[in-house]
């Protein structure tokens, strides 16, 4: 950003306090309110989109259809798989080894190049299948 406004840095904020979620703009509009800061929704995107070119948060769908979802990029949340909950829509980072020895399979046996910042296995949680549900 060539310039910092006092709502790039709220939205940023919310962004990085929030690190381990996937926030999209309207929820990032729901918690810049909580904190009684009202940032209209035009505001939010194109901060947003200064955050993204500027490389601290990135920008991903889920799903097609879903809305964007933007994360901060610093600290420990780089690429990693998602996991899903088919029941209540949680959606959990997950990093495991064997999941990278997969990736790692798919180049040398299949060269194919696994984008690890899209990868969503789709299933039920824990509290999901102790509820009954799906």
């Amino acid at each position: 950003m060539g310039y910092k406004t006092k709502q790039g840095e709220l939205i940023f904020g919310i962004l990085e306090k929030n690190a381990d979620r996937h926030l999209t703009a309207e929820e990032i509009c729901v918690l810049l309110k909580a904190e009684g800061n009202a940032v209209g929704t035009t505001t939010v995107y194109r901060n947003l989109e200064k955050l993204i070119a500027e490389g601290k948060i990135r920008r991903f769908r889920l799903e097609e259809g879903e809305p964007a979802c933007y994360q901060y990029m610093g600290g420990e949340c780089h690429e990693h798989f998602h996991l899903k909950c088919l029941g209540c829509g949680e959606i959990i980072h997950f990093e495991c080894d064997y999941l990278g020895e997969l990736s790692e399979h798919l180049m040398a046996h299949h060269d194919f190049e696994l984008d690890r910042t899209k990868i969503t296995l789709y299933g039920t949680c824990s509290e999901c299948r102790k509820a009954g549900v799906v």
